[in-house]
């Protein structure tokens, strides 16, 4: 089983990467969290904590590998946490992790199911579901919670304070986090000589228009 690959990000998309390693390009599937902190590193080499595993039926012998990527292993931990919940499966699990691992973590806790509700696929009932069966188990994760509008640590960075209030604002206007900030670092790849808050959210919703459908 792999559990750890260093390579140069090549792509970083939505939902996955691809990770060039000795010549080899290996497809890394990501939750939108991590997917939208890889932004920051293409064409750089990172180092991704990983989960193998198989992807179809074995009775009609279509079984596919897959590689799902972590930057750290709390999160890589609490992803196992995370699909022990009745009818969440990978697929479904990825989907969801669309929001720092400590801040879910954090609202499984509180029995925040309004927080839990907003994550993609997942809704009232399968909050609940999720709050019922992890809450009292995964509080060790729940302390290195990012609150909401802050950017990830690689992103910080590089961004100015003005890209960070547009981060701020555009998740106030009801864009999810992760979304605004994938917008607003390919705005900063495109036009790094924005200036001013409004500027960066126009920045970012032409990226929005343009990378639509």
């Amino acid at each position: 089983m792999i559990v750890r690959i260093t390579g140069i990000v090549l792509e970083a998309r939505e939902d996955s990467c691809v990770l060039d390693r000795d010549g080899i390009g290996y497809e890394i599937l990501l939750s939108g969290h991590t997917a939208g902190e890889l932004l920051a590193a293409k064409g750089q080499e990172v180092t991704l904590l990983t989960l193998e595993y198989y992807e179809g039926s074995s009775a009609g012998g279509n079984l596919i590998p897959r590689i799902i990527g972590f930057l750290r292993e709390e999160e890589r931990a609490f992803f196992g946490q995370f699909i022990k919940v009745k009818g969440m499966g990978m697929r479904r699990a990825i989907k969801a992790l669309d929001m720092p691992p400590g801040r879910i973590a954090a609202a499984i806790e509180a029995g925040d199911a309004n927080t839990l509700a907003k994550l993609p696929g997942v809704g009232k009932r399968v909050a609940q579901q999720i709050i019922a069966e992890l809450k009292g188990k995964v509080g060790e994760f729940a302390l290195g919670s990012v609150p909401e509008g802050e950017a990830s640590a690689p992103a910080v960075e590089m961004w100015t304070p003005e890209m960070r209030d547009a981060l701020q604002v555009l998740v106030a206007l009801g864009e999810r986090h992760a979304d605004a900030q994938r917008w607003l670092e390919r705005a900063r790849q495109l036009h790094p000589d924005t200036a001013g808050c409004d500027e960066w959210i126009r920045r970012a919703y032409q990226v929005r228009s343009t990378t639509a459908g």
